[in-house]
């Protein structure tokens, strides 16, 4: 059984934080969406990239609130320095026209809720975990190598990561994913995440993680094995047997 486990060294940093799970299971290869999936994935998410100006009402990306409640959850933790939270970064092409682009069916999956809600959403591939995934802040030195990057960046003494016993799976919260449990057209098993600190958005939460579950099982061909809200008086949940 695996678990995912949210610390407390997380809970007295962000006791009103709120997260959202969904873990999908039988998720199928690229090669077995049918292109009518495929083709609405795709339309969703220039759909999406339309939809984000809406979060967007300062040509300043820090001024903007769904930033800059991130902006401000960064200076909690020690960070690598530029470190930003995925939505910002995402949020950023959009302000700049540079719509976010098609990768694969089950990013395009979630980088459409993202820029949707404005919520920063993340996903990692199960089977490629080792024991539980924890998000707490590190003593540092944890194993990690970021996606397209070509040598080992450990954690920071402080920082605030997703981590399982080989080291860290992502960096500075929802900055940086790594190599070794990234979803690949081979994972069939999917910790997909969406990551809240505002309380006045708990319905947009909700209804995040709703589209993202409805959006797994009807386009990715996955069960859902479970869907939750990870909160400080519910802070535990199984996402394996």
């Amino acid at each position: 059984m695996k678990q995912f486990v949210t610390e407390d060294s997380f809970w007295e940093l962000f006791p009103d934080a709120r997260i959202g799970v969904v873990v999908a299971h039988g998720m199928m290869p690229e090669a077995d969406i049918s292109e009518e999936d495929a083709k609405a994935i795709r339309q969703l998410l220039a759909e999406a990239n339309n939809a984000a100006d809406h979060h967007l009402n300062s040509n300043t990306i820090s001024e903007n609130q769904v930033v800059a409640v991130w902006r401000d959850a960064y200076k909690r933790f020690k960070t690598k320095k530029g470190a930003r939270s995925s939505v910002e970064n995402l949020l950023k092409r959009v302000l700049k026209g540079n719509p976010v682009g098609s990768i694969s069916p089950s990013v395009d999956a979630y980088n459409a809720i993202s820029l949707t809600y404005g919520l920063p959403v993340g996903g990692e591939d199960i089977d490629a975990m080792e024991g539980d995934i924890r998000l707490g802040i590190t003593e540092g030195g944890d194993a990690f190598r970021g996606l397209g990057e070509d040598k080992d960046e450990p954690t920071l003494e402080g920082e605030l990561c997703y981590r399982d016993d080989a080291g860290a799976i992502c960096r500075c919260w929802n900055w940086r994913d790594g190599v070794r449990t990234a979803l690949t057209d081979d994972s069939r098993k999917a910790f997909l995440i969406i990551e809240c600190v505002d309380p006045a958005r708990a319905d947009d939460l909700e209804a995040a993680i709703n589209a993202l579950a409805q959006l797994a099982e009807e386009r990715l061909g996955a069960t859902i094995f479970a869907k939750e809200i990870i909160t400080h008086e519910n802070p535990v949940m199984v996402i394996d047997e």
